[in-house]
């Protein structure tokens, strides 16, 4: 069965197993080199690169200078510095173009969830207003604490009148009788 599967495996029409060219690219995580490239271009913003980097050429003019032209590996017009420059800023502005790339991704993403959260709020807000508006329509066909007190009001003061009338209309009454009666 084993030699079966060999020539199997050794027959042209199938695949063999992949073979690591010494040529090929290197695998690379791009999300750590991204970390890696956010974290160089932090770095090189700041005042202590800065700092740190005109120390680093003073000291090498310096000691040029004091070595001479004959012992001092990059005598004036420091050719070599430049080409540390050179080497530098060719690593350094693809990194920092990739950390502002990540950072903008990053941006339009939270761009993106702010815009959602949002859209959900305004609709909340809108439902909220909806509801709102019906239980003030609904509150308009009921009655309120004051309206009814005023009408208990309107009510007793009728009440009131109509035994003032009522006792003006007996006492009237009375003193028909009392006249009738006596004969006045």
């Amino acid at each position: 069965m084993a030699r079966q599967r060999q020539h199997v495996d050794n027959r042209l029409d199938t695949p063999g197993p992949r073979r690591r060219s010494f040529l090929a690219r290197p695998r690379t995580d791009p999300d750590r080199f991204g970390r890696f490239a956010e974290a160089f271009a932090r770095r090189m913003g700041t005042a202590n690169f800065i700092f740190g980097m005109t120390v680093f050429i003073i000291f090498w003019v310096i000691l040029n200078m004091v070595l001479g032209q004959k012992l001092a590996p990059d005598y004036y017009p420091f050719i070599l510095l430049n080409l540390f420059f050179s080497v530098q800023a060719s690593y350094a502005s693809p990194l920092i173009l990739l950390a502002t790339n990540r950072q903008e991704a990053r941006d339009r993403i939270s761009l993106e969830a702010d815009r959602k959260q949002a859209a959900q709020s305004k609709a909340d807000m809108e439902y909220l207003a909806r509801e709102i508006a019906s239980l003030r329509m609904r509150m308009g066909d009921m009655a309120t604490r004051d309206f009814i007190r005023s009408e208990l009001r309107s009510m007793l003061n009728e009440l009131d009148r109509r035994e003032v009338a009522a006792q003006d209309i007996d006492g009237d009454e009375t003193v028909a009788r009392a006249v009738d009666s006596h004969g006045i």
